[in-house]
């Protein structure tokens, strides 16, 4: 099966978010199973020349004429990576926008490009995919391309596109369509707009989101994003498959980011890095308090103005300490400092740091996750692979990767609670506290941290899952 995954992000190449790990991840394990899985994307921030060698030059048809892009191309281990090189792309600084908070404002005409390009390199090269694998809001536009001008190379090809974050859909002035220089459909536009997600939805062949529970709750007023409607309608076209993890990167008998490594049946090397976030992030060196940490960006959608709320009852009544990595909204930002400048057992850390990240996640004894909603989310499957106990709002990805120890003593691997609000967290950190002092049964921490290091969270039953989905499309073309 020949597979090809559009992206407007994938590591190691470039990274603003979790879409760009599960780009860079899915295709070396489709590649495992013996199939063909090549992933194209911009190439940002560098020197076209820097990109690779040269491929092909492709002539994309546009309002304004004829752009010329440069596709180039590397080899990482066995997957191949075509990188599509345009100033729009190259000479930015960024993938969206110089900062998060400010996207370029011709963001539709640099991701129409990658659309085109896309489709437009296959038949350069004379590679035709079975899936067109196209990942968000950014690669909405393939599906509708390659239907409106359906060429007979491209028969039998179908296309998937998959939801990492449906609140972020790629919406845009309706005349910037004319840019694509491709005859319009009304079902490309909404309240006025070009809604670049919506296309991916209404005309790819099939749909897949990052989680089962996520798959649910999109097709709700609460959380479908006003496209709630779309997706009740293509609901048997639609499936939840959950993220997998590198587990080379994220594995704490040799993490190549940790100075001391540990597994399920030797975890001092665990208390030694709880030691070393302690005298690295500024907090005293205790091994006889639960030390609780977040790394995430500082924003509502993750529940810090929740947490904001009850924070300094949980810093004041209880004997525990917290450690804070990220960065976000300057409101939250201020808030978290200016606590953490009246409670010593409060480290805020306003930075991005992998090195950071890494020994966080390996050294604590526990990972809050009050999220708003989490579509699939990774920080609490590197945290049971590491035995930091996850406690996370029932939500999403977290309720399908997490097992609640009070619902099942037996099986438990974390601490759910239904309803994100101040007295849910306080509960559920009292809560771990409470198992943190329990020595024996079958729901002591070391039990329960025992059982969450032994959960499998590879590519490797993810990876199944999408060839189910792809298989089917190709069947049906067949028969």
């Amino acid at each position: 099966m020949k597979i090809l995954m559009i992206t407007s992000e994938a590591v190691p190449f470039s990274k603003s978010g979790g879409l760009a790990d599960v780009v860079g991840a899915l295709p070396p394990a489709l590649i495992e199973r013996g199939h063909d899985a090549r992933i194209i994307v911009p190439s940002y921030n560098t020197k076209a020349e820097d990109s690779g060698e040269l491929v092909c030059t492709l002539d994309l048809d546009m309002l304004n004429g004829t752009e010329s892009v440069q596709i180039r191309r590397k080899t990482l281990g066995k997957v191949i990576y075509y990188f599509v090189c345009h100033k729009v792309f190259n000479d930015r600084l960024g993938i969206y926008g110089d900062t998060s908070f400010a996207p370029y404002t011709d963001n539709f005409f640099r991701f129409a490009l990658l659309s085109k390009a896309s489709l437009q390199l296959c038949e350069a090269i004379g590679w035709k995919p079975d899936i067109l694998h196209c990942h968000d809001w950014t690669a909405g536009l393939v599906p509708y391309f390659l239907k409106v001008n359906r060429r007979e190379f491209f028969m039998g090809t179908e296309t998937v596109f998959t939801i990492h974050n449906l609140a972020y859909q790629g919406t845009f002035p309706r005349m910037d369509f004319l840019y694509a220089n491709v005859r319009p459909d009304e079902a490309l536009f909404s309240n006025g707009q070009v809604n670049m997600l919506q296309a991916g939805l209404v005309f790819s062949d099939y749909i897949t989101t990052v989680s089962p529970t996520y798959a649910k709750e999109i097709q709700t007023p609460e959380q479908g994003c006003g496209l709630e409607h779309i997706l009740q309608k293509r609901k048997a076209k639609l499936k939840g498959i959950v993220n997998g993890i590198d587990i080379d990167e994220w594995n704490p008998q040799k993490d190549k980011l940790i100075p001391y490594h540990f597994s399920i049946g030797r975890m001092g090397g665990k208390a030694k890095l709880k030691k070393e976030i302690q005298e690295q992030l500024g907090l005293p060196v205790r091994d006889d308090v639960p030390l609780f940490a977040m790394i995430s960006r500082l924003a509502a959608q993750k529940g810090f103005d929740s947490l904001l709320m009850c924070l300094e009852q949980i810093l004041t009544e209880m004997d525990v300490q917290f450690v804070i990595v990220g960065t976000g909204d300057s409101n939250l930002e201020n808030g978290l400092k200016q606590l953490a400048e009246k409670h010593e057992n409060l480290s805020v850390n306003i930075l991005f740091s992998n090195k950071v990240a890494h020994l966080v996640e390996a050294g604590s004894d526990f990972f809050l996750m009050p999220s708003r909603y989490e579509p699939c989310g990774l920080n609490q499957l590197y945290s049971l692979r590491y035995g930091t106990i996850p406690i996370a709002h029932r939500t999403g990805g977290l309720a399908d990767t997490i097992i609640d120890i009070d619902r099942n003593p037996k099986e438990g691997t974390g601490i759910l609670f239904d309803e994100l609000n101040p007295y849910e967290i306080v509960k559920s950190v009292h809560r771990a506290t409470q198992l943190y002092r329990q020595a024996e049964g079958s729901d002591s921490m070391a039990n329960v941290r025992h059982r969450a290091m032994d959960q499998d969270f590879s590519w490797s039953a993810s990876a199944d899952e999408y060839l189910a989905v792809f298989s089917k499309l190709i069947e049906k073309n067949i028969k």
